[in-house]
């Protein structure tokens, strides 16, 4: 068993390493969407070694292991296939325009700042490590339930919508398959949906309620910050009244029934 203080900073120290060494590969391939697929990987790594390291119930601890696993591979190998079949996304390359000449120091400092929010991530998992109470019980269960809707539905989504951009009809339109008929942005409510997996699994333990505080700030940050507000930004630039009819009659965030359509949903290439 390893301390969490301990355990704090080795997660620490392998991060920012992490993260300096994906800043200077950046520099050579020149694409920075490389800092999300170290930042997911990252997370899986450090979820594993806070939930084995730790001194509570073994089972549970290789429970929350082996979840945290599973949303890490998933989340992992799909950025990486982004990142080595697409361009640079357009967060990094506006970026690139408007930081100019300080980009490259700007941007060190950024991945810093996913470092830090990699041990933010995995602070569930350093938490749930402490859970003592045995045998596994129903909010183990719960968890786990949490964890595989969560990981499920997102890839799903994520299929969903990767089957819809290879369509040459597609072009200029909006996903409306699937669960994106139900939802604008089905992929960020199953995230947020995985993350509440630890907080039932990590009851009982000494601070448990920290395991809440990552839903509740990715739920900020989806709907206020960096999620929804960019995405739909872009998509209203790039598919203008398609998007705008999608807006008015589909669920911004968790799924529901969609509206009836107020006027003719029209599908105009922009």
């Amino acid at each position: 068993m390893i301390s969490p203080a301990v355990r704090l900073l080795i997660g620490a120290a392998f991060a920012s390493l992490l993260m300096i060494g994906l800043w200077f590969r950046q520099r050579a391939t020149k694409n920075a969407g490389v800092v999300d697929v170290g930042w997911a990987g990252a997370i899986g790594v450090l979820g594993v070694f806070f939930a084995i390291a730790g001194d509570g119930y073994l089972p549970r601890r290789v429970l929350a292991a082996a979840l945290i696993a599973v949303w890490s591979l998933r989340l992992t190998s799909y950025l990486a296939m982004r990142v080595r079949g697409e361009a640079e996304d357009g967060r990094y390359a506006q970026l690139r325009r408007d930081w100019g000449d300080s980009f490259q120091r700007r941007l060190f400092l950024f991945y810093q700042l996913q470092a830090a929010a990699v041990i933010l991530f995995a602070s569930p998992l350093l938490v749930a490590s402490g859970a003592r109470r045995a045998p596994l019980d129903l909010l183990d269960l719960l968890g786990a339930a949490l964890c595989l809707i969560g990981v499920g539905g997102t890839a799903l989504a994520d299929a969903q919508l990767a089957a819809f951009r290879k369509r040459s009809t597609s072009r200029g339109k909006t996903c409306r398959d699937g669960l994106w008929s139900v939802s604008r942005h089905p992929n960020y409510f199953f995230e947020w949906i995985h993350w509440w997996a630890y907080v039932p699994i990590a009851r009982g333990a000494t601070a448990w309620p920290v395991a809440i505080v990552v839903p509740l700030l990715l739920l900020y940050f989806l709907l206020c910050v960096t999620g929804i507000p960019v995405t739909e930004a872009n998509a209203l630039a790039g598919r203008g009244d398609d998007y705008r009819d999608y807006q008015r009659t589909v669920s911004p965030f968790v799924p529901w029934f969609p509206k009836r359509a107020t006027q003719p949903i029209t599908h105009e290439s922009h």
